[in-house]
């Protein structure tokens, strides 16, 4: 067994900034899985486990009782909590599931962009395993555990590369993953002619906020969008955007 100072050491190293066209091929990548459609099902599962996870996480943050999340192999996903139906609380656990991809991204970028990799792969991978604990369906367990395998196979065995292109594609991910959903949203509730009565976060959050569900949407948008930009500007550092543009 590794001693704690190995073990600390090892979780708080730094690596060393990938060449640029690593980080562009990671960023056209990420671009290609989350606008072809194909691929999209796929990048959709992981940025509708961080969504449940949002839920989940402010749910317990709002002392609201935490009773289980399933996730389903179409790309949705439920999360269950009992408390007031209601108050601050309820738009709080609601308003989370949206913003909780852009917010994981951002974090992601920041650890990603400062080079502490490892450290963010093995954050990752404790967090899966808390929310392991509350799924209620066999897909959503295997999700999980599939996901958990591939972080944990870049972690222990993949060498500094791969954990590098890990951590940038997973970041780009959760941050351009984030915007789609909430775009994907409002074209529906555009064609439905708007209106209240939907399942949405959106349309619940208009049941219990005096905002109507378009404003909800806007400002998912706004807040995915600008974490999406943020995000981005923090995994291609100032340099690096500089000497692309001077050639």
């Amino acid at each position: 067994m590794e001693p704690i100072e190995t073990l600390v050491e090892r979780l708080t190293q730094t690596q060393e900034t990938p060449p640029l066209g690593v980080m562009l091929a990671c960023l056209a990548a990420a671009a290609a899985m989350v606008l072809y459609a194909p691929a999209w099902r796929w990048a959709r599962g992981l940025v509708t486990i961080a969504h449940e996870g949002g839920h989940a996480l402010m749910a317990v943050l709002m002392r609201r009782r935490l009773t289980g999340i399933r996730l389903h192999a179409d790309t949705s996903g439920l999360t269950f909590s009992r408390g007031r139906p209601t108050g601050f609380g309820a738009a709080m656990t609601l308003l989370a599931g949206y913003i909780a991809p852009a917010a994981l991204g951002l974090g992601a970028a920041a650890l990603t962009g400062a080079g502490r990799i490892v450290a963010l792969l093995w954050i990752t991978l404790v967090l899966l395993a808390v929310m392991l604990v509350f799924i209620r369906n066999w897909y959503g367990a295997l999700a999980l555990l599939l996901v958990g395998a591939g972080v944990f196979a870049a972690t222990w065995y993949g060498n500094a590369m791969v954990q590098t292109i890990a951590a940038y594609l997973g970041s780009w991910l959760l941050l351009l993953g984030s915007v789609k959903p909430v775009l994907e949203l409002g074209a529906r509730r555009r064609r439905r002619g708007g209106g209240r009565g939907g399942a949405s976060d959106a349309d619940q959050l208009a049941g219990i906020t005096p905002l109507p569900a378009g404003a909800w949407v806007g400002c998912f948008a706004v807040v995915t969008i600008a974490a999406a930009v943020w995000g981005t500007w923090m995994l291609l550092p100032v340099e690096e955007w500089t000497g692309l543009l001077g050639g």
